[in-house]
């Protein structure tokens, strides 16, 4: 049974668009049906759930909110007040973290913020290598972080795709970085936060967990949590989350002063309150059995469509995967990661290219958190598998793989009604 549930308030909305601006509208009824008729498979993306969608669309965005509960920078915030406390108490009890801010705006205006409180332009910073990796906040000469500081890349073995943790202590011990930042775009594996602590305690450094993927999984209870080891936790409330596109920074008690005035006034103005208060409503949502029994589906779900896409001829990184995403590479199909992604997607399966740990060659990055949503198990997971290497071996046609891929979703509408 799908997670998610019929749309009737997104209706009455949409009815209202229409008949002021029925333009506009002709394009989120379009984005509605490729939702509702390709399968999602962006290891970033997720469905929120209505109560989500609910917060987002209410009048809290219409209220300006510069500062923090109590001390803000514009009258009438007494309600908004109680709608951002609850989001804290709700991520701090989720996550069992002293302090949590919730206003930032995204995954990486929360590792801006962070690197604000605890750095000084040109301070050294050890972090996943981007070609492994890495995220563009994690040192990418195009991003503030490549510009600001000096980073340092360490890597994941060739052969076993797997964080190299002698590299770490090596580079840190060499380089006596500011900071080390443990977290990854497309690392499909648990990391060993308390290995990164212990590095960060030999050198002097600070340890910044960038969890914006598995934190979802953190909440469920099916992956390990960066809290206890972290100086500063940035993560998103998107992804396996199931929440708001947004971010949020956890701490303890000793930085909390310095995490929130780096997320304001230092990096941002006014909190976006509706954003916050759909945050407070995924926090609720994850603390919910309901929700330990989804994050621990993903993870099999995971399982699943790797094992079957390496039954297909795939080479899957790391052999496996401990989380809601696995990379592939399907140069054994006889394609590579960029018209492997156009074949897809002309079919209705919609996936990411992303960096492989071997040579310049580019892979393919898949999750399962949007399709666990909609209800799909294991079995699913096979078919998807099955279906996705046809279309590469050019087995299946285009046409004929669409119709299988709308009749499954059809199956597991992302919102039913």
């Amino acid at each position: 049974m799908s997670v998610t549930h019929a749309l009737a308030a997104d209706d009455r909305g949409l009815d209202v668009l229409l008949r002021q601006d029925p333009e506009l509208a002709e394009i989120l009824l379009a984005e509605r049906r490729r939702q509702s008729t390709t399968l999602q498979l962006i290891a970033a993306e997720n469905f929120t759930s209505p109560a989500v969608l609910a917060a987002l669309g209410s009048p809290l965005a219409n209220k300006y909110a510069e500062g923090y509960p109590g001390a803000r920078h514009h009258g009438g915030c007494e309600i908004v007040d109680v709608a951002e406390r609850l989001a804290v108490e709700r991520a701090r009890a989720l996550f069992g973290a002293e302090h949590a801010n919730v206003q930032s705006h995204s995954g990486s205006s929360a590792v801006l913020a962070a690197y604000a409180a605890l750095l000084w332009p040109g301070d050294t910073v050890l972090a996943l290598g981007l070609p492994h990796g890495g995220h563009l906040t994690h040192g990418s000469p195009a991003n503030f972080s490549g510009r600001w500081f000096h980073f340092v890349g360490y890597g994941v073995d060739a052969e076993t795709g797997l964080v190299d943790y002698d590299q770490v202590r090596t580079l840190a011990r060499t380089h006596r970085p500011k900071a080390i930042v443990c977290g990854s775009i497309a690392y499909p594996r648990h990391l060993d936060y308390a290995y990164f602590r212990e590095v960060a305690d030999e050198v002097g450094a600070y340890l910044i967990a960038d969890a914006a993927h598995p934190m979802g999984l953190v909440a469920g209870g099916a992956a390990p949590s960066p809290v206890p080891y972290a100086d500063i936790v940035c993560a998103t409330t998107h992804k396996v989350l199931r929440g708001p596109r947004g971010g949020m920074i956890l701490c303890g008690s000793e930085l909390a002063e310095r995490v929130d005035r780096a997320v304001f006034p230092f990096t941002q103005g006014g909190a976006q309150m509706h954003t916050i208060a759909a945050k407070a409503v995924a926090f609720g949502e994850a603390a919910a059995p309901a929700f330990s029994a989804y994050a621990h589906q993903v993870v099999a779900n995971a399982r699943t469509l790797a094992a079957q896409l390496a039954a297909e001829g795939m080479a899957v990184t790391t052999g496996g995967t401990d989380t809601h995403l696995l990379t592939v590479d399907p140069a054994p199909l006889g394609v590579d990661g960029r018209t492997a992604r156009g074949r897809l997607t002309a079919a209705g399966i919609v996936l990411d290219c992303c960096a492989l740990p071997h040579g310049d060659s580019r892979g393919l990055r898949l999750g399962t958190a949007a399709l666990t949503t909609q209800g799909m198990g294991e079995r699913e997971m096979r078919a998807v598998g099955t279906l996705l290497a046809a279309v590469l071996r050019g087995e299946a046609d285009t046409a004929a793989a669409r119709a299988d891929v709308r009749d499954l979703v059809r199956e597991f509408p992302p919102y039913p009604g």
